[in-house]
């Protein structure tokens, strides 16, 4: 089953050629259908932007903690809270697409279109209101938030962005950075598979050409897993972290598990060298203690 693939809104596609002129800056509350905490980079410089996307049951709160505690050079974080939130508790927990049936029990085909839609949304305003190129938005999404990442990416990849009639170059990268007609720069899912299953040929070309990286837990004798196997029929390139452990969802847990992460940003962020005209990847440093 293919997610279905929303059309391009005539007002939005209007502003896209505008885009690459803006100023960056973070999301207006009011275009954004989720409650999000936006933190510029500590540096003073936004190149790229990271979006946090957290799992079942949480709130963006503590993501917008780990987006400031990563200190990823050049780079603002986006927090973003699921917008539903779980039944029957009083606490805040949310949950980004309905997970449970009357009785309480997990759904076996949960539905997360409407998550990916309203994502979608989020980043469509980000690229033509905010002026964040498409290639600097990286995802980095828990469980059920990783699943939306990766989902929104595939969906970013099938939308019908107008085609520009020339490249824009510049003297760094050969053609305009703030294009929108672009992959997103990458997705890291952290135990959070597809649930749509890609159709796409075998050949590269016609798949998703955002990287991802998908990090979980395995026992060490297994062969390649399920989720990783549909993630390759989607995305033309996929990297894979396997923790040794018994199965489960659980996060990075110590600067050895980040540092594969950490590896990965390095590769797809970029910089802005001060006093240059040249832009090049920034080598990511900091972990997260």
């Amino acid at each position: 089953m293919a997610l279905p693939t929303s059309e391009l809104p005539q007002e939005i596609s209007a502003r896209l050629a505008q885009a690459r002129n803006m100023k960056l800056s973070g999301p207006v509350a009011r275009q954004v259908l989720h409650e999000f905490i936006y933190t510029p980079s500590d540096d003073g410089v936004d190149e790229n932007l990271l979006i946090l996307l957290h799992g079942l049951g949480d709130t963006h709160k503590p993501f917008a903690n780990l987006g400031r505690s990563l200190k990823l050079p050049q780079t603002a974080t986006l927090a973003l809270k699921a917008p539903l939130q779980i039944p029957y508790l009083y606490e805040p927990a949310f949950q980004w697409y309905p997970s449970f049936d009357q009785l309480g029990d997990l759904l076996t085909s949960p539905n997360p279109t409407g998550a990916v839609n309203a994502l979608t949304q989020t980043l469509m305003h980000l690229v033509s209101a905010c002026g964040w190129p498409a290639n600097r938005i990286h995802i980095f999404g828990f469980a059920q938030g990783g699943t939306v990442a990766a989902e929104t990416a595939l969906r970013w990849s099938q939308l019908p962005f107008p085609k520009q009639s020339a490249a824009v170059h510049t003297p760094t990268m050969g053609r305009d950075p703030r294009s929108v007609s672009e992959p997103l720069a990458s997705v890291v899912s952290i135990s959070g598979p597809l649930l749509s299953y890609p159709t796409t040929a075998a050949s590269s070309a016609s798949k998703c050409g955002t990287p991802i990286l998908y990090f979980h837990r395995s026992l060490a004798s297994a062969g390649e897993s399920r989720p990783l196997a549909v993630l390759k029929k989607g995305f033309s390139d996929v990297r894979e972290i396997k923790m040794s452990g018994i199965g489960g969802e659980s996060m990075p847990k110590s600067r050895d598990e980040w540092e594969g992460v950490m590896r990965f940003w390095s590769e797809k962020f970029y910089r802005r060298i001060p006093g240059a005209d040249t832009e090049g990847l920034y080598e990511v440093m900091s972990g997260t203690g």
